[in-house]
Order: C-alpha cells, then sequence, then structure tokens
C-alpha cells in the first residue's frame, strides 16, 4: 500500500482529497499546514506529497527546502497544489525538487489521482 501525505490547510479540500485517495487503496496522513506536514514527512516517509503553497505556520515552498536537507527525503516526489498559476512559489518549489504542479481550480478528484498513480509508477 503506498503512502500519501497530504499537507493542505482548506480542511474541507484536505477531507475530500483523504477520502478519494484512500478509496483508491492508499494509505493518507493528512497535515494542516507546513509544519505539521514536515514532521510527518520525516517521520512516515510517505511515498509522495501532495503540498499546499500557501498554508499557515509554515508555507509549502519553505517546508518543501526543509524537507530536501534531508537525505531520506531526497527522492520522495512532491505535486504541488495552488491556487495560483506558474509564478515565483511554484518556479522555486520546482528549484528544490517538486515534479509537478496542479492548479486548485482546473482539476478533478481523479486527475489528482492519475497524475499521483503516473507519478509513483
Amino acid at each position: 500500500m503506498k503512502k500519501i501525505l497530504i499537507a493542505e490547510d482548506d480542511a474541507i479540500l484536505l477531507s475530500i482529497l483523504a477520502d478519494s485517495f484512500t478509496q483508491e487503496g492508499f494509505e493518507v496522513i493528512k497535515t494542516k499546514n507546513g509544519e505539521e506536514g514536515l514532521a510527518a514527512a520525516l517521520r512516515e516517509q510517505p511515498d509522495l506529497i501532495l503540498l499546499d503553497i500557501i498554508m499557515p505556520k509554515m508555507d509549502g515552498v519553505t517546508m518543501l527546502k526543509k524537507l530536501r536537507q534531508d537525505k531520506k527525503c531526497l527522492a520522495i516526489p512532491v505535486i504541488l497544489l495552488t491556487n495560483l498559476g506558474y509564478n515565483r512559489e511554484v518556479e522555486e518549489a520546482m528549484k528544490y525538487g517538486a515534479s509537478d504542479f496542479l492548479v486548485k481550480a482546473n482539476w478533478k478528484i481523479e486527475d489528482v489521482v492519475a497524475k499521483v498513480r503516473e507519478r509513483l509508477k
């Protein structure tokens, strides 16, 4: 069973994503900000991280930078979730090894599941 960490501060979206991935047979770790996300990622070593960029306590770009400082976390694929298009934050996160990004308004849950499955092949 593949383990997905979702770091998302929108409680409704976090719940929808978690439920969808659980139904698809994934183990899901839910976190609601960058601090929780980083701690869970270091502890749990997920197979993939879905990471919101704009979150309280620690934003997604900062979380990704800190995550990449741990050698065990260098290879974890990270897909950014953003309300923004390709911008400075997305560009910076891509430099730190984010593998892709999804603009929240442009996708359906099935698309996110398909993108995650593609990355985990």
